[in-house]
């Protein structure tokens, strides 16, 4: 088959974790680009990165819990619209139990680091660099300077703490986006923070020219696959269990035949 759009001028680290993950779910978000429905967890991580990034754009000064509370209400109006809120069938108590768990988040957040004190280069920081000969783009939560100078990438969690024996899957996203700071900004972090901001806790991982140079290749292997399936005209479907039950397309798949897993 010829498909009807192009190939994306860029790749993401989150278009690359679905390709990953199934090339065909690539295909239907990212050439069909099928719209997926809102869920609730999608939801208030939209809600809670809205307020910690206009929080971060204030003064210093000014970035006390009452800040960020007052940020909520301009999030939800930029958040939740009409086609979200019937996505969720959202009714009051749905809101309700949005905005008290939202309210939870922000109070656990202040708990872990004063955001008065936080040095930042850049909220929402949008880099787009051909590394490798991959158009790389993504948009990186925070980006810190430390106490010694170095800069350290910071990224939001707003879901369940990790197993730590995955790390190297944990911290895939966020080491591409260290590959991208090095290439865009001619300067490599030394850190990577991930600040699981409902649970109260971090977790952090150096950064190392061995981490860097493999995420580069993966990256690179990628996208020429990801070109060679376009121009065959077909992106094969993986499925499995872990791969397809979270998947917004399970039924696009079942109905072209796929065996999705029940």
């Amino acid at each position: 088959m010829t498909f009807d759009r192009p190939l994306p001028t860029h790749l993401s680290p989150s278009r690359l974790q679905d390709f990953r993950t199934c090339p065909r779910r690539y295909q239907h978000a990212s050439i069909d680009r099928i719209p997926q429905p809102a869920s609730y967890a999608a939801t208030k991580g939209r809600l809670v990165h809205h307020v910690l990034e206009h929080l971060y754009l204030l003064a210093a000064p000014e970035r006390t819990i009452e800040a960020a509370r007052a940020l909520v209400e301009p999030a939800c109006a930029a958040v939740l619209t009409d086609e979200v809120r019937s996505d969720l069938a959202m009714d009051d108590a749905m809101e309700a139990r949005l905005l008290a768990e939202t309210d939870a988040i922000i109070e656990i957040y202040v708990s872990m680091e004063d955001p008065r004190e936080v040095d930042h280069e850049g909220v929402e920081l949008r880099l787009s660099v051909t590394v490798d000969g991959v158009p790389l783009l993504g948009i990186l939560d925070r980006l810190d300077r430390d106490d010694d100078g170095n800069l350290v990438i910071v990224d939001y969690k707003t879901g369940s703490l990790p197993n730590r024996r995955y790390d190297a899957q944990t911290f895939a996203n966020t080491e591409l986006y260290a590959a991208l700071c090095e290439a865009g900004l001619g300067e490599r972090p030394t850190k990577i923070r991930l600040l699981y901001v409902a649970q109260g806790e971090a977790i952090e991982r150096a950064v190392t020219e061995p981490l860097l140079r493999a995420r580069r290749t993966s990256a690179a292997e990628s996208w020429q696959r990801i070109s060679q399936y376009y121009s065959d005209g077909e992106f094969p479907a993986t499925p499995s269990t872990s791969a397809c039950r979270f998947c917004a397309y399970r039924e696009t798949c079942r109905a072209n035949g796929v065996p999705v897993p029940v």
